[in-house]
């Protein structure tokens, strides 16, 4: 299954490590945005299947983006899923409230993990 991924992280770094990584097993990642409004347009433009979604966006948070994904239409819309360097049981709540597909920590990213959540 081909996939298009958009990172959406406030952390260049932490996207330049996780495109390398995603792109090695067969993901293709389209773009990557560091904020809200961002994240927005470059789905828009580019359509990605994925968006790989920061918890904590700075001064923004990750589930403000993902809904703000989700607003965009059924058409456009990408599926989400958020990371985080904090452990998945505190935001436990609010990732099942939300319409996300599930969390990975940012520690354990693969493509691997990121099929599974997409094939469940």
């Amino acid at each position: 299954m081909s996939v298009r991924c958009l990172i959406v992280d406030d952390n260049a770094r932490f996207g330049d490590e996780a495109s390398s990584l995603l792109e090695e097993d067969g993901i293709s990642v389209v773009g990557f945005a560091t904020s809200g409004d961002e994240a927005v347009r470059l789905t828009k433009e580019l359509g990605p299947d994925l968006a790989l979604v920061d918890i904590s966006l700075g001064a923004e948070s990750g589930f403000d983006v993902a809904r703000r994904l989700a607003d965009i239409g059924d058409t456009a819309s990408p599926k989400v899923i958020f990371v985080s360097i904090y452990d998945e049981e505190e935001f436990s709540g609010p990732i099942a409230a939300s319409s996300a597909l599930g969390f990975i920590a940012k520690t354990e990213l693969s493509s691997e993990r990121i099929r599974s959540l997409l094939e469940s």
